[in-house]
């Protein structure tokens, strides 16, 4: 999501008090939709795992499976893009939509790797994830002007993924998931820099909130994401 700070500015006549209320409440409101975001796709991805009927039809169907992947694609780039056009509850539906979507994808680690190490790997994720969210919330270090070489090594990332699904390479996978790692431990606290400094703007309270969602939504893939190349780092699959 790119946030364009020069139509948000507080005006003068705020004060330091007003602006810390503010974004207090707009932060809130991010990491509680992340947080339900994270349980929806956790639940459907449990659900989706216990069911061989449900399995069959997601990953045994190629028009489910590509349609379901598309649709994903799609809404990361309608929500932010359209976001201004649609409504706080349509952008919201649409978030939780996607975490539905997002959790029947992941539904197939519960097959491929040990619960244990699903768990352990969580709490893991879940602690480089905070830390680095409470850095990029706090930190006065101007960490905006990192945006485009996070975003190169964003795209970087995608080709060596794309490369080594035809490669199947072991040492390039491995590089791949140290290299995720880094990427999305520093998106993190890119993104909650960025959040915070539009949740202090002068925001409409429809604009507030559809803010929230799309912050939350940012917050929750550098989690997932992050949580799946410590996973493949991690290892530890049934076989």
């Amino acid at each position: 999501m790119e946030y364009n700070s020069s139509r948000m500015t507080p005006p003068p006549f705020y004060s330091g008090q007003e602006v810390v209320a503010q974004t207090n409440a707009v932060m809130k409101r991010v990491y509680v939709r992340m947080f339900i975001g994270l349980l929806v796709s956790a639940f459907c991805a449990l659900g989706v795992a216990s069911s061989p009927a449900a399995l069959t039809f997601f990953f045994g169907n190629r028009l489910v499976f590509w349609g379901m992947l598309i649709a994903m694609f799609v809404m990361a780039w309608v929500i932010p893009s359209r976001m201004e056009r649609m409504s706080s509850g349509a952008v919201l539906g649409l978030f939780v939509l996607f975490s539905a979507l997002m959790g029947c994808w992941l539904a197939p680690i519960f097959l491929v790797y040990r619960l244990g190490t699903i768990v352990y790997t969580l709490f893991i994720t879940a602690g480089t994830f905070g830390a680095m969210s409470v850095y990029g919330y706090f930190t006065k270090t101007d960490l905006s002007k990192m945006g485009s070489y996070l975003m190169m090594a964003l795209f970087g990332l995608i080709i060596a993924c794309v490369v080594n699904i035809f490669w199947a390479n072991s040492t390039l996978e491995w590089i791949i998931s140290i290299a995720g790692v880094l990427i999305f431990t520093v998106l993190t606290a890119w993104d909650t820099q960025q959040v915070r400094r539009m949740a202090a703007a002068n925001l409409e309270p429809a604009l507030a909130d559809k803010l929230a969602t799309m912050g939350a939504m940012n917050l929750y893939l550098d989690f997932i994401n992050l949580f799946l190349f410590l996973l493949r780092i991690l290892g530890g699959n049934r076989d």
